[in-house]
């Protein structure tokens, strides 16, 4: 079976978020239109940001997101926390240690959600 590497997050303004996204990312869209940007990461990862207006078939509205971000640490965690807030992403889960690790919340200008984890490490 194919294994997915490609996300798209509907959103409101494709030019606003793609510049969101350029900033927080530190890279270009490889296309960008009115409609819709494509990132291509280092990673291989394909991130789409494509107009909820346009989309075919039609956005529903149904369904939540998250865009997730691993880090080595718990301080990197903290970190990568105090840096989104003076960018001024809206925190909607301050750093906090749950089962998995390590994590925050941040949200986009369209609302999905930005998770920053580092895994816990196992007990001695």
């Amino acid at each position: 079976m194919a294994q997915p590497n490609f996300i798209i997050l509907y959103v409101d303004q494709p030019e606003a978020s793609a510049e969101f996204y350029r900033r927080l990312l530190d890279c270009a869209p490889v296309e960008a239109s009115p409609t819709f940007a494509l990132f291509v990461l280092p990673s291989g990862l394909k991130l789409g940001l494509w107009s909820r207006h346009t989309v075919e078939p039609a956005a529903n509205g149904v369904g939540g997101s998250e865009l997730v971000f691993p880090v080595a640490s718990d301080a990197a965690v903290d970190e990568a926390c105090a840096d989104w807030r003076t960018r001024g992403l809206t925190i909607l889960q301050p750093p906090t240690t749950m089962d998995f690790g390590r994590t925050f919340v941040a949200l986009d200008p369209d609302g999905h959600c930005l998770r920053v984890y580092a895994v816990a490490e196992a007990p001695q």
